[in-house]
């Protein structure tokens, strides 16, 4: 695609521009991802071509232009201050494209395109299996591509335009975000039955034991909210944590070989995807006694003009699949 300059930009604002004819936006998103990157190898590889098609297009930019967007002599490579505003004008220029994608895509009676949506790996096994039959047959026209990741890869992912939407469990914490509230998960413990808490038939958090908690490793939003609420337990004494992983699933494991304990999703031990394995003589859920710690999980978004369109169609659907008891907060403590 190719787009002409001619009479569009504020020549006030960057007056070099009128003096070229054309650009292509391929060449604006390269120069986008150099700046993020600050590498042209890595800008290369996360835009799915060579580095020296990237550098050619780049280059092919800058000489049209008579002028250099990057420093190359300092390593990482860093704009040139013009090179800034040309990087600023060019990110303007992409997500007014992707609006224009938006428009065309939502302009006939039904949703249609495709769209690709982050979610975070403590949501997505079982979030995803409850609405997504329901949403392909309410709209046949859209294809969805999901991608699991932290929280602030998904956040960014969003920001950048890479991502269309985010269904994360932590509040996205960048002001270019906005979010749709979705539903309050509560946590419930999963706890082996040599553990003092085994006969409960509801667990207070003060009665946790935070030394005990397996966690799943850093970066991960569920590990943050773990803390947190084992941060509110009184003890004169720290310990080390003994094991962090990147699955529930190995944490649950090592639950039922007396391990420790941990804190699991509700809809992981509820939901359509739960495993028997999640109850066993080995180890059982055991919910909180009110007010139970939640999660609030939301739909979040940058292009405004998706709020009525594929966020809608979304919220609709996982709404109409979740138990009542999940889309309010009342009697729970919301651990953000």
């Amino acid at each position: 695609m190719v787009l002409n300059f001619m009479g569009y930009v504020d020549s006030d604002t960057v007056p070099f521009l009128t003096d070229f004819s054309i650009m292509t936006l391929t060449q604006l998103m390269y120069i986008v991802a150099v700046n993020k990157y600050r590498h042209f190898g890595t800008a290369a590889e996360k835009s799915f071509v060579t580095q020296p098609t990237l550098s050619m297009q780049v280059q092919k930019l800058e000489d049209e232009l008579g002028l250099k967007i990057f420093d190359r002599s300092k390593s990482p490579v860093v704009p040139t201050p013009i090179g800034i505003e040309i990087i600023r004008k060019a990110e303007q220029i992409l997500a007014g494209e992707k609006e224009i994608e938006d428009i065309a895509r939502s302009s006939g009676e039904h949703l249609q395109g495709t769209y690709r949506i982050g979610i975070v790996s403590t949501v997505a096994p079982y979030l995803l299996p409850l609405f997504l039959k329901s949403f392909l047959t309410s709209h046949p026209g859209v294809s969805l591509i999901f991608e699991e990741g932290l929280t602030r890869e998904l956040v960014q992912g969003i920001a950048d335009d890479r991502l269309d939407a985010g269904i994360i469990a932590s509040p996205p914490d960048l002001p270019q975000i906005f979010e749709k509230e979705l539903f309050y998960e509560p946590f419930v413990g999963y706890i082996g039955k040599h553990y003092p808490l085994f006969d409960h038939e509801r667990i207070q958090i003060r009665e946790l034991n935070p030394d005990d908690l397996l966690l799943l490793k850093e970066g991960h939003c569920f590990r943050d909210q773990a803390e947190k609420v084992c941060a509110m337990v009184s003890r004169e004494t720290q310990g080390p944590i003994q094991f962090s992983s990147g699955n529930l699933e190995t944490l649950k494991r090592l639950v039922e070989e007396e391990y420790g304990i941990t804190l699991l999703p509700w809809l992981s031990v509820h939901g359509k995807s739960a495993q028997p394995s999640e109850e066993t003589p080995s180890a059982r859920v055991i919910p909180f006694n009110e007010p139970e710690p939640c999660r609030k999980v939301r739909l979040i978004y940058s292009r405004k003009h998706l709020e009525n369109t594929l966020i809608q169609a979304l919220q609709e659907a996982i709404l109409g699949q979740l138990p009542e008891a999940l889309l309010h907060s009342q009697k729970r403590l919301v651990i953000e």
